[in-house]
């Protein structure tokens, strides 16, 4: 669950091979200082288990791996050594949380703890320490690189001069795009259902504040926050715009570490909420989320009532833009005519695999003007399952980009190309900057960046 409007998602679980380096090569070598990078050595036996990364992840590497992946790493380093000068850190909560949802992951899908040391070949605990150290510098550098490229904001004329220097094949090749309208109807919550919720909480609550329970254990064992509730529902540090209203409200005015908020209702669910520190204008508190669940037949409820507002808009009762303005519970659509907004690049197009699954269903076999009949759907957002029906609005053909059809998916690559200049010319700077030895027999390479060797 998410409280960027709501509580802080851990990072999902990627495909197993994500980081299948962490098993380690099986290899039986000297190691040995490859590189130096300020006071920072770079050891054979991180560049072969990078290596043997991507090779098992099947991604090709260009040009000798003993030269671009020392290099690489090497790059990442004078990242880490600037987020020091910046004290950029990266919220442990947060990687905690991240790593665990990924241990997790493994264990699933290779079936126990046993077999995930067997995969890795090490032990649970040194995976874990691998991990963090891992997803700690991951973060730590993309906070770097957005703060040198946070300026990029490119005018109209950037995005056409940009588009006209392209060589004719670069322009990139559109696939198949639609343009959806949606409209949703959460189901009714039985009134007891959240009562009992409710009930719930102010048990937990009671227990914490007369010390019979530690708050988190009761998260780890009851919070239906996947994201923190194995870090015993802890947040990490906060602005108040990171949460939604009504929980940064509570969260900000607690003062006592030892006792528990009220029930607080957001549109996640119900929660409760135990400050562990305030630093500045930041708060790092604990909370359990419970939310209400609804039976079948009142998903059953909801898409008859949806059917019976399908008709009416076929029947010209009123239009889809209207029911979707005054009836629909999309909060991120209702007040747009019931139109969809692609969260990858700001536009109303959608590739079919950027669709939600079941609306991509319903989507592909429609034609333009077509409204589905109403269907089940899950709102990934708040983890619950709402009625839906779609209209297709419009079926772009595949097509060579053009500015005129094309113009955000342009800007992006802009941006994107804009944002890359930046780094590379911070990453050659930063590399005159700092001190530099290769080792005999890892210096005779082409690299991306010049100044290495000097």
């Amino acid at each position: 669950m998410k409280l960027n409007k709501i509580i802080l998602t851990a990072v999902s679980a990627t495909a197993l091979t994500a980081v299948c380096a962490l098993a380690g090569p099986t290899r039986n070598v000297i190691d040995e200082v490859a590189w130096v990078v300020g006071d920072e050595p770079i050891f054979r036996s991180e560049i072969e288990e990078m290596y043997q990364q991507m090779r098992s992840e099947g991604e090709n590497v260009q040009g000798d791996p003993y030269c671009t992946l020392p290099e690489k790493i090497a790059v990442e380093k004078l990242y880490l050594h600037q987020a020091k000068l910046d004290t950029i850190e990266a919220p442990e909560a947060q990687v905690m949380s991240a790593v665990d949802k990924r241990l997790q992951f493994f264990i699933t899908n290779l079936g126990s703890k046993e077999k995930v040391e067997e995969y890795f070949r090490k032990p649970l605990p040194q995976l874990r320490e691998q991990l963090l150290e891992m997803m700690r510098n991951n973060y730590i550098v993309e906070q770097v690189q957005q703060s040198l490229t946070k300026n990029v904001k490119p005018t109209p004329s950037d995005v056409r001069r940009y588009f006209s220097s392209l060589p004719e094949d670069s322009v990139p090749y559109v696939p198949m795009q639609v343009e959806t309208q949606i409209i949703t109807l959460e189901p009714n919550v039985p009134q007891q259902e959240i009562e009992d919720v409710k009930a719930r909480l102010r048990d937990f609550a009671d227990r914490v504040n007369r010390g019979e329970a530690e708050f988190s254990t009761l998260a780890i064992m009851n919070s239906e926050d996947d994201g923190s509730a194995m870090q015993g529902g802890e947040l990490g540090f906060h602005g108040r715009a990171d949460f939604v209203p009504e929980f940064s409200n509570v969260a900000f005015n607690l003062n006592d570490p030892k006792k528990v908020s009220r029930i607080v209702e957001t549109e996640y669910g119900y929660h409760i909420i135990q400050l562990i520190e305030k630093r500045g204008d930041q708060v790092n508190v604990r909370h359990i989320l419970l939310r209400p669940h609804v039976s079948s037949k009142d998903l059953s409820d909801a898409v008859h009532r949806l059917d019976s507002i399908r008709k009416e808009i076929v029947g010209n009762t009123f239009t889809f833009e209207e029911a979707a303005q005054y009836i629909s519970q999309d909060k991120d659509s209702r007040n747009n005519r019931g139109i969809m907004v692609n969260q990858n690049n700001g536009s109303s197009r959608f590739e079919m695999q950027d669709l939600p699954v079941e609306v991509a269903r319903r989507v592909e076999t429609m034609q333009p003007g077509d409204i589905s009949e109403a269907f089940i759907m899950k709102d990934a957002t708040r983890n619950r399952d709402v009625a839906a029906v779609v209209r297709l609005t419009e079926r772009i053909p595949g097509h060579k980009a053009t500015l005129s059809q094309d113009y955000n998916q342009i800007k992006q690559m802009y941006e994107n190309w804009r944002r890359q200049q930046i780094l590379d010319e911070w990453v050659e700077k930063k590399i005159k900057d700092t001190y530099v030895r290769i080792e005999e027999g890892w210096d005779g390479c082409d690299f991306k960046y010049d100044g290495w060797l000097k």
